[in-house]
């Protein structure tokens, strides 16, 4: 027997029609390439991604088409995010920061049919275009733009496309299991790698999302995605704030210190979210500024392991909760997020701050496991360290138009991470299986000595890798970075890590550099640094 329950399809287009509906005026404001603010709200993004569907319907496309966007955030992208999507083609967005080569190859694997772009990107087109086999049209995110016309003949204009639109365009109903975006990972070993999303699985995802133990978006916040719109989709922070009604602050192509800071004392930012050397940027900045950041109640940190010395300045000076997450790609991103239990209250304030410091626990819709070398399944004592896997209902099957594929392990996806997983599901990341460190048959974790290492008040930034040593095969090795105006030793940094780790652990040596190589999406290129020092304790 079935139930009598109502049905219909999770689509992309219930989200914004539901923030239309009942958050129609509420306020989005934007930061435009030009570095001028714009205000719109829920009600006329609504409109313009209805005008958008309209208008590539109207063009020679076929259901399911990718459409790539290359753009910063701002409210032009957050239609197209729903345009798009509720017309039944693909979202694809596209990480400008990559190499040339890495975009050609991207846009011509996902068979891109339209490429939307930003006036800060009209070079980076032009001279990509003749290698676009598969683009159609080229629009520029703006009004008309003759200079750039000039430089891209033929190219049309977002402005003027939309208005070609009908602003009552009715959605069309399909399948939620029907691809809705699209996303590439950032590449670190062979080509960037495809992960399609559908209208069910981001659905599922916002609501996950919107819980209190996850992100818990509200209609009484004021939002701002640092995380760029093209890495895996803000987070999923456009769909989850449309299902809440937050507002929103879409902070363009300017993330440094100065200029968040600013937007978040303006707009009265409620809740941040972005990558560890974003908040870097910003908490120095506060400090210089002397701003409390008095409206931001919590940020959300993820894309790389949290410092705990950060989680503590948000905490101890601007009374800011951070709330550690992890994910990937591959799962939407959402995978953890560190809220605490009811028994934890319980705790000395010092247990209780701890604990905040691993990447929390998986929603309903995630799993986890910790595997060992030959795939069998390990405790969850919170000590033995594993191989982790993932399963659950916004995780990859397979790759976007990738042949031969064995990707899943007994329906468990291997997601590259070494970890440790508690009775309760906390979760602690302790490497990247390619970055955690075997020295003399031992294993240690480069990530707990960068935590420590960050936190020394002369240091900007730090990694750790595994170089080649005589004796031991492998140690570790500090790469660091000094804050402005200090000028540490190699000896007062190594002299902070005792008493703070195992001695045998305590890196070998300090190379001081002027900056970290990062990639496209903010994280450190350990490659580069394994490579650059690889002999560096050999000579």
């Amino acid at each position: 027997m079935l139930g009598q329950m109502m049905t219909q399809p999770l689509l992309i287009s219930s989200l914004i029609d539901h923030a239309e509906r009942y958050h129609g005026a509420t306020e989005i404001w934007s930061v435009e390439t030009s570095g001028g603010v714009t205000q719109s709200s829920w009600g006329e993004t609504a409109r313009n991604a209805r005008r958008l569907g309209s208008a590539l319907s109207k063009l020679v496309l076929e259901p399911q088409d990718r459409i790539g966007t290359i753009a910063w955030n701002n409210r032009r992208h957050l239609e197209i995010y729903y345009g798009v999507s509720g017309a039944g083609f693909v979202c694809h967005t596209i990480n400008p920061r990559l190499f040339p080569e890495q975009l050609t190859y991207i846009i011509n694997h996902a068979q891109d049919r339209v490429v939307f772009f930003d006036a800060t990107f009209v070079p980076l087109v032009a001279a990509l275009k003749d290698n676009l086999t598969e683009v159609r049209h080229f629009v520029l995110m703006g009004p008309r733009d003759e200079a750039a016309l000039e430089q891209i003949p033929g190219l049309q204009f977002y402005d003027e496309l939309i208005e070609t639109g009908d602003e009552n365009f009715e959605w069309p109903e399909f399948d939620e299991n029907t691809a809705s975006s699209l996303c590439y990972t950032s590449g670190t070993t062979g080509n960037p790698k495809g992960v399609l999303y559908s209208h069910r699985s981001t659905v599922l995802h916002s609501f996950a999302s919107n819980t209190r133990d996850v992100i818990g978006y509200s209609a009484m916040d004021t939002v701002m995605p640092v995380v760029p719109m093209f890495h895996v989709n803000a987070w999923g922070s456009p769909y989850g704030c449309a299902m809440s009604g937050s507002r929103m602050v879409l902070p363009g192509p300017d993330l440094h210190g100065e200029a968040l800071v600013s937007l978040i004392d303006k707009y009265g930012v409620t809740l941040a979210m972005g990558v560890p050397t974003i908040w870097q940027g910003l908490l120095a900045h506060a400090e210089k500024s002397g701003s409390k950041l008095a409206s931001l109640e919590r940020t959300v940190i993820g894309g790389a392991a949290c410092p705990p010395s950060m989680i503590d300045t948000f905490r101890e000076k601007y009374d800011v909760e951070t709330v550690h997450a992890w994910g990937m790609s591959e799962m939407s991103p959402l995978g953890t997020a560190n809220h605490p239990l009811a028994k934890h209250r319980d705790l000395p304030i010092e247990e209780q701050h701890r604990l905040r410091e691993n990447q929390g626990r998986p929603p309903y819709g995630v799993e986890l496991k910790i595997v060992d070398d030959d795939g069998n399944d390990l405790p969850n004592d919170g000590i033995t360290q594993g191989d982790l896997m993932v399963r659950g209902h916004w995780v990859l099957t397979n790759y976007f138009r990738m042949e031969d594929q064995e990707l899943l392990k007994d329906g468990w996806f291997a997601t590259g991470d070494v970890a440790t997983l508690d009775p309760d599901g906390y979760m602690t990341i302790r490497d990247r299986s390619k970055d955690i460190i075997k020295s003399g048959g031992e294993w240690i974790s480069s990530v707990e000595l960068e935590n420590i290492a960050v936190a020394h008040p002369k240091l900007a930034n730090a990694a750790v890798v595994g170089v080649s040593h005589p004796k031991w095969d492998e140690r570790p090795l500090l790469v660091a970075v000094k804050a402005e105006g200090q000028d540490p030793t190699e000896e007062e940094i190594l002299a902070f890590f005792e008493g703070k780790i195992a001695s045998w652990q305590i890196p070998d040596k300090v190379v001081f550099v002027d900056a970290l190589p990062l990639n496209a999406t903010g994280k450190v290129l350990k490659r580069n640094l394994r490579d650059q020092f690889a002999n560096v304790l050999m000579e």
